[in-house]
């Protein structure tokens, strides 16, 4: 399970760094995780939530406060609330280097990153929490519950799919309208849920920031600010095109996604998993799918972008994993029982010429479609890094 393995992974960074960065969106699990690891490290703990205005008044003098808890490993929850902290944090680090003294947990990973980099860096080791992925259900080839509700927990696990709908338009509405100001974002929450649906309308395709900003009545330097502000919240994926040696006019825009399906599908008004298969957004739902959780299971030493050429003779593939300029790993995704790779497919193969090629999709059977190009089942995406 990937919060197993995370959990390991924090672990380990704990007894090498002196404070620890937990990073991803809101309600995926960060405080769970959080106290799990407090029940089972080797020290005591102190958990001080910085958005409950107790635990914030007892920071009012935070060196003091923490001198009362020297050697124990002290979670700051929401820490982006507090960012005066963290020149205190790293001079607190410098007077005693010890590992496992703090644990920062934020849900606004560059505003997080931005305060903590400048005051800690070569202190700290980062690690992202996504929402559920298909590695940490119960039955890998029950994943269209998944895909349609998303991977937050609530909306996972809710009694039914008209629960979790309820959940997931909570959720949109309290990010617009609570979570972003909080953070010092002050676009209007109505302006920014139009922009959230309309790349809704747009998940998967490349980015295009004139007709957006056109269809919103607002600059492309805006709609750009827009784009960021839900990138940065962990609401939006950028994936960027490769830019390896290759020979070739390659397209330079980043294609777009909604990280969470349940909130694309709400975004779009799909309730259930019939709305989904009837909805022209199906193939691209599903790609955005099963990119997420490759990119979870992820090692760190591959870099994920997809390849497309502007020529004529057009090559494109959705996902490569590469190592520096060189492409090790091409992946295909397929909403179909019989996959077959399309001539676009088959140019970029030959125009990156990757070790393999897998093509995913919702069946049961890996088999071969051609030589080094395999179709490979859902539940059986760690293959691909085997």
């Amino acid at each position: 399970m990937i919060r197993r393995t995370l959990q390991r992974d924090i672990d380990k960074s704990l007894l090498q760094f002196p404070a620890i960065g937990l990073v991803g969106p809101r309600q995926s699990g960060k405080t769970t995780l959080a106290k799990m690891i407090a029940k089972e490290i080797d020290k005591p703990v102190m958990y001080l939530d910085l958005e409950n205005p107790r635990d914030l008044q007892k920071l009012d003098d935070a060196q003091l406060y923490f001198q009362q808890f020297q050697g124990h490993l002290i979670i700051l929850d929401e820490a982006q609330r507090k960012p005066d902290l963290f020149p205190l944090l790293r001079s607190m680090i410098d007077e005693d280097r010890q590992p496992g003294r703090f644990m920062i947990l934020g849900s606004a990973s560059p505003t997080l990153k931005r305060q903590a980099s400048e005051s800690l860096a070569g202190r700290i080791a980062y690690h992202e929490l996504t929402p559920f992925t298909l590695n940490e259900i119960p039955d890998k080839a029950d994943f269209n519950k998944l895909w349609l509700r998303g991977g937050y927990p609530e909306s996972y696990l809710a009694d039914s799919d008209e629960s979790a709908t309820v959940w997931m338009q909570n959720f949109i509405q309290t990010h617009l309208e609570r979570d972003l100001p909080v953070l010092g974002i002050r676009v209007p929450a109505a302006t920014l849920f139009r922009f959230w649906t309309m790349v809704a309308y747009c998940n998967g395709q490349l980015w295009n920031a004139s007709r957006l900003a056109e269809s919103l009545g607002v600059d492309s330097k805006t709609a750009r600010k827009y784009l960021d502000i839900l990138e940065d919240t962990f609401m939006i994926r950028q994936l960027q095109p490769f830019f390896g040696n290759v020979k070739k006019r390659l397209v330079k825009s980043p294609k777009v996604y909604i990280r969470d399906t349940g909130i694309l599908h709400n975004l779009l008004k799909i309730y259930s998993f019939d709305d989904l298969s009837a909805n022209p957004v199906l193939g691209a739902s599903w790609e955005g799918f099963c990119l997420e959780q490759i990119i979870a299971l992820k090692p760190s030493k591959y870099d994920v972008c997809f390849y497309r050429t502007q020529s004529a003779a057009a090559a494109e593939i959705d996902l490569v994993l590469t190592k520096g300029l060189k492409v090790e790993i091409a992946v295909e995704i397929k909403y179909s029982l019989t996959p077959k790779v399309t001539r676009s497919s088959t140019n970029a193969i030959n125009e990156v010429k990757p070790s393999k090629t897998w093509v995913v999709y919702p069946g049961n059977e890996s088999y071969p479609i051609k030589k080094d190009v395999w179709t490979l089942p859902i539940g059986q995406l760690p293959r691909i890094f085997e």
